[in-house]
C-alpha cells in the first residue's frame, strides 16, 4: 500500500484497514512512520518479505522517510518526492515479486505538481509509464457492478468528439482481456451503452450509436466477443438487466460512475486495467476537510485491499 497524500486521510486508513484485517489480509505500508496516527501499532520492516509475519503484531511499515511532520488538512511541498517514491517503491515491490498487487492510497496532484513538478494528469497516466504501457482502462469495480467509463474526466460536451471507433475498440478489448486474465471470467459478456437517449432510437436522438458505436461491436463480435448493446443506458442497471453482463461499457464518466455510485458507495473500488501488475485504490479522494479527525470510513480500502488480493490470485 502506497501512502497516499500524508496530509489526507491515508494514513487513517491505513491503520484502520490493519485494525479490522489483522493478518487475515497481510499488507505492508510505504511512508514516512511518524506521519501515521498512532492509534495502532507499527512493526517496522527491513524487507517486503517480513509483512506476513509482522501482521500478527501490528500494521507492517516499509520506511520511507520524509521530511517534516503531517499536517491533517494542509499539504506540503516538501512531502511530493516521498508520496511519488512511495508509488514507485510499490510498483518495483510487485514486479520483482516481492508482492502480490498494489493498492494506492489518494493523492493530491496540485501538491504533487507544486512540490515536484509531477507532469501526470494523476494516479493512473503515472503507473502506465512505471508498467511501461502506453495505455490503462480505469474500471469501477464492486459486487454488483462492475463498468468502464471509455472517456473519463472531459466536459460532457466533448464526449461524441473524444469518442472515436478506436478509442472504444481499444476499451472493449482490454477490459475483455482483464476480464479474463485477472478476474477469472473466461467468456465475458459485457454490456455497451449507447451515447444517446434510448441509444439513439433509430437516429433520431443522434446517429452516433448507429453509425459509431454499432460498427465496432459488430466487428467485435466477429471476433468472437461477447457484447450486448449499443443500449439504453436508462434500463441496464437495475438489478435483473445486471444478471446479464459481466461488465458495463458507457461513454462518459457519469453514465457508469452514477449507478455503481448509487449500488455500492462506500465499497467501489477503482482497478486499472491494461497493467502488467494488480493496481487497486479506494474510489475517493484524500478528504482533506476530516483528515486528522479519526471519522475516515476504511470501507472501500479494505474493498480495494480483498480485491487486490482476489485479483492477484487470478
Amino acid at each position: 500500500m502506497s501512502c497516499g497524500e500524508p496530509a489526507g486521510i491515508g494514513p487513517e486508513l491505513a491503520e484502520r484497514a490493519w485494525e479490522i484485517l489483522g493478518d487475515s489480509l497481510p499488507f505492508f505500508w510505504i511512508g514516512e512512520p511518524s506521519h501515521l496516527p498512532g492509534t495502532v501499532p507499527h512493526v517496522l520492516l527491513g524487507d517486503p518479505g517480513e509483512a506476513v509475519e509482522a501482521a500478527s503484531r501490528g500494521l507492517p511499515v516499509l520506511p520511507l522517510p520524509m521530511p517534516g511532520p503531517r499536517v491533517p488538512g494542509e499539504p506540503q511541498a516538501a512531502h511530493a518526492p516521498g508520496v511519488i517514491q512511495s508509488i514507485e517503491a510499490g510498483v518495483r515491490h510487485v514486479l520483482d515479486g516481492q508482492a502480490a498487487a498494489l493498492c494506492t492510497l489518494p493523492i493530491h496532484k496540485q501538491a504533487l505538481a507544486e512540490g515536484a513538478d509531477f507532469a501526470y494528469p494523476g494516479h493512473t497516466e503515472f503507473l502506465a509509464h512505471l508498467g511501461g504501457v502506453d495505455e490503462v482502462v480505469m474500471m469501477l469495480a464492486s459486487d454488483r457492478l462492475r463498468v468502464v467509463p471509455v472517456t473519463i474526466h472531459i466536459a460532457l460536451a466533448d464526449v461524441p468528439a473524444a469518442l472515436t471507433p478506436e478509442l472504444l475498440d481499444r476499451r472493449i478489448r482490454i477490459t475483455h482481456d482483464a476480464l479474463v486474465r485477472q478476474f477469472g471470467v473466461d467468456q465475458p459478456v459485457l454490456a455497451v451503452a449507447g451515447l444517446n437517449p434510448h441509444a439513439g432510437e433509430g437516429g433520431r436522438m443522434g446517429r452516433e450509436d448507429m453509425e459509431l458505436i454499432a460498427p465496432v461491436l459488430a466487428k467485435l463480435r466477429a471476433e468472437g466477443m461477447l457484447l450486448n448493446g449499443p443500449l439504453p443506458a436508462d434500463t441496464m442497471f437495475h438489478a435483473r438487466a445486471r444478471e446479464d453482463y459481466d461488465a458495463a461499457i458507457c461513454m462518459y464518466h457519469d453514465q457508469a460512475l452514477i449507478p455503481i455510485k448509487t449500488l455500492d458507495f462506500d465499497e467501489g473500488v477503482n482497478v486499472t486495467l491494461g497493467l502488467p501488475f494488480v493496481r487497486t485504490s479506494p474510489d475517493h479522494g484524500t478528504a482533506f476537510d476530516i483528515a486528522g479527525t479519526g471519522i475516515a470510513n476504511p470501507t472501500s480500502t479494505i474493498a480495494a485491499l480483498r480485491m487486490a488480493s482476489r485479483l492477484a490470485r487470478g
